[in-house]
C-alpha cells in the first residue's frame, strides 16, 4: 500500500482511514526498532514521547534519512533521569536548548523537549521556551510536512496541519500564517528554498509572498545558519529551483547578491537570455558530470564562475560586449562572498581558484599548445584538475552543435595530452629533478631566498623541458647560477 495514496478525504470510510493509519505505522517503525521500546520507558514515568518531523516525512517519501528526531513533554534533566541505564552513551551539546542525543544499539536519537522559539528583531539568537503540547510543538514547526509526528509506543500518527496532503501535492505550507513562522524564525525562508532544492516541492503563493516582504529579515541570522541551508541548497537535487526562489523573492540580494545581479548582463555569446541563465545552465551541466555524489566545491565554482563579468562589462565597437578579466575579478569576488558567508578555508579557496581557472582551456585553440603550456595547465590547476575539466565542459552552453561538438573534441584532445604526458613523467607530481637540500650542496649556499630561486628556475626548465636527466638538471643550475652571479658563501 502506498501511503502517499492514502491521503485524508472528508468522505473516507473508517476502514479506509484505519488502513493508512496502520500502512504508516509499519513504514515509520522501520526507522528505529528501538524507538517504541524508548517510548515505555517515557510513558511509565508519565510523559509522552513522539518520532516527529524530517524523519516521518522523509520515511513517508521513501527518502532514507540519518536522523531519528524525538520530541516530549518531559524537561532535559527528566529525560535523562529515563534514558539512565538504558542507553548506550549519552551527550548533551544541545540541552541548553532542550536536546538530548543518545545511542542505543547502534542508533542514534535525539530527543527534544517541547518548545517554541522566536527572534527579538535586534538579536541573531533565538529564545527558546518549552512547551506542554504535542500539537503546539508540531504549530511551531517550518511547514506542514515536517509538523507531523507518531507518538510512541504504537506509532498513533499526528498530522493537525495536512501535512499528509501537501507530501502528495508536493507543496511546502507553514502551519500557521507564513508571516507569524517567518518572525519566528527568518531562516526558515532560505528552509523553504532549501526543500524546493532538496524535494523539488513548489512553494504555496502565500509563503512566496511572504518571503517576499520579510527578505530583509534574513540578516538577524548568522552567517553560518544561512551558509549550512545555502550549502544544503545547492547540493540538493534541484538546486536550480531553490536558488531561482531566492532570487525571485529578494532573499539572494541579501544571502548571495552577486547571483541577482548577474541577471541583467548579457552573455558574450547572445546565445543566451542572459548571465543568470548560462550560470544555471552551468551549474545543471557540472552536476550531471557527478559520479560520487553531489560535490559542493564543484557546485559553487559552477555558479559563481561568471560572477565578474558585471563589473568588468565594455561596450566595443560594433555592438560587440566583452568582459575581460572577468576570470580574475570573479575569482576575488567568489573569495570575499564565501568568506563573508563563513565557509572553510579550503572550500573558499578552491571554488575561488576554479573561478579563476575557469577561462585557461580558451587559449589551447585547436591544439596549439606545447606540451610546457600542457604541463602548466596542470601544475596550475593541482588538485583540483578533475573539478577543472568538469567545470570547462560544463561552460559550454551554446546552442551551435557544430561548435558544441568542436569545444567537446578540442576538450578531448587535451585531456588525452595530459594522459599522455602523465603517463611519460608523473605529471600530477611535477617537480624540479634536484631537490633544495641538492641545490645547497651544488652551489655551496646556505639556506635562503636564494635555494627558492633556484628551486624556480629548476622547476620552469622541468615544466618547459620535461625529465632532462639530474646531470642536465645540474648542467643548466650551475650555468644559471654563473649568470646570476651566485657565489658559493
Amino acid at each position: 500500500m502506498a501511503v502517499l495514496d492514502q491521503v485524508p478525504d472528508d468522505n473516507e470510510n473508517p476502514s479506509a482511514t484505519a488502513q493508512r493509519r496502520t500502512a504508516i505505522a509499519e513504514l515509520l517503525r522501520r526507522i528505529a526498532p528501538v524507538a517504541d521500546e524508548l517510548g515505555e520507558r517515557f510513558a511509565a514515568a508519565g510523559h509522552e514521547l513522539a518520532l516527529v518531523g524530517g524523519p516521518v516525512r522523509d520515511a513517508l517519501l521513501r527518502r532514507p534519512s540519518k536522523d531519528v528526531d524525538l520530541t516530549t513533554d518531559a524537561p532535559p534533566q527528566k529525560i535523562l533521569e529515563i534514558i539512565d541505564g538504558w542507553a548506550d552513551a549519552v551527550w548533551t551539546i544541545g540541552i541548553e536548548f532542550g536536546t538530548v542525543g543518545l545511542r542505543k544499539n547502534g542508533h542514534e536519537l535525539e530527543i527534544t523537549t517541547y518548545r517554541s522559539e522566536s527572534y527579538d528583531p535586534k538579536s541573531r539568537k533565538p529564545e527558546v521556551s518549552y512547551g506542554t503540547s504535542l500539537v503546539e510543538d508540531l504549530r511551531r514547526r517550518d511547514f506542514a510536512v515536517n509538523a507531523m509526528a507518531a507518538r510512541l509506543p504504537g506509532y498513533e500518527f499526528v498530522d493537525p496541519f495536512g501535512g499528509l496532503t501537501d507530501l502528495q501535492r508536493k507543496v511546502l505550507r507553514t502551519p500557521g500564517k507564513p508571516e507569524d513562522s517567518f518572525s519566528d524564525d527568518p531562516l526558515r525562508m532560505m528552509r523553504a528554498a532549501r526543500f524546493a532544492a532538496q524535494l523539488g516541492f513548489t512553494v504555496a503563493p502565500d509563503v512566496v509572498e511572504a518571503m517576499k516582504d520579510m527578505a530583509g529579515r534574513i540578516e538577524i541570522v548568522s552567517a553560518e545558519r544561512v551558509r549550512d541551508e545555502l550549502s544544503k541548497l545547492i547540493c540538493g537535487t534541484y538546486p536550480r529551483e531553490g536558488l531561482a526562489l531566492l532570487v525571485d523573492t529578494g532573499l539572494a540580494a541579501h544571502v548571495l547578491p552577486e547571483l541577482p545581479k548577474l541577471r541583467l548582463e548579457i552573455d558574450e555569446h547572445h546565445r543566451h537570455k542572459d548571465v543568470y541563465e548560462h550560470s544555471l545552465i552551468v551549474l545543471e551541466q557540472a552536476i550531471a558530470q557527478e559520479k560520487e555524489g553531489p560535490d559542493l566545491v564543484l557546485r559553487l565554482a559552477a555558479l559563481l564562475h561568471d560572477i565578474g563579468k558585471p563589473r568588468t562589462r565594455r561596450f566595443e565597437a560594433g555592438g560587440r560586449v566583452s568582459f575581460h578579466h572577468h576570470e580574475v575579478v570573479g575569482a576575488k569576488m567568489t573569495r570575499k562572498r564565501l568568506t563573508a558567508l563563513r565557509y572553510p578555508k579550503d572550500v573558499i579557496a578552491d571554488a575561488s581558484r576554479l573561478v579563476e581557472l575557469h577561462l585557461r582551456f580558451h587559449g589551447y585553440g585547436t591544439g596549439e599548445w606545447t606540451d610546457s603550456a600542457v604541463r602548466r595547465y596542470v601544475r596550475d590547476a593541482g588538485p583540483l584538475l578533475t573539478r577543472l575539466h568538469k567545470l570547462t565542459r560544463a561552460d559550454c552552453t551554446t546552442r551551435n552543435k557544430r561548435k558544441a561538438d568542436r569545444l567537446r573534441r578540442t576538450y578531448d584532445d587535451l585531456e588525452a595530452r595530459i594522459d599522455r604526458l602523465a603517463e611519460e613523467e608523473e605529471l600530477a607530481a611535477i617537480r624540479p629533478e634536484i631537490d633544495g637540500n641538492e641545490i645547497q650542496e651544488i652551489l655551496g649556499i646556505r639556506p635562503g631566498p636564494l635555494v627558492g630561486k633556484a628551486y624556480r628556475f629548476l622547476l620552469e626548465l622541468r615544466l618547459d623541458q620535461g625529465m632532462v636527466g639530474k646531470e642536465a638538471a645540474e648542467r643548466e643550475l650551475r650555468r644559471w647560477a654563473a649568470e646570476e652571479g651566485i657565489k658559493p658563501e
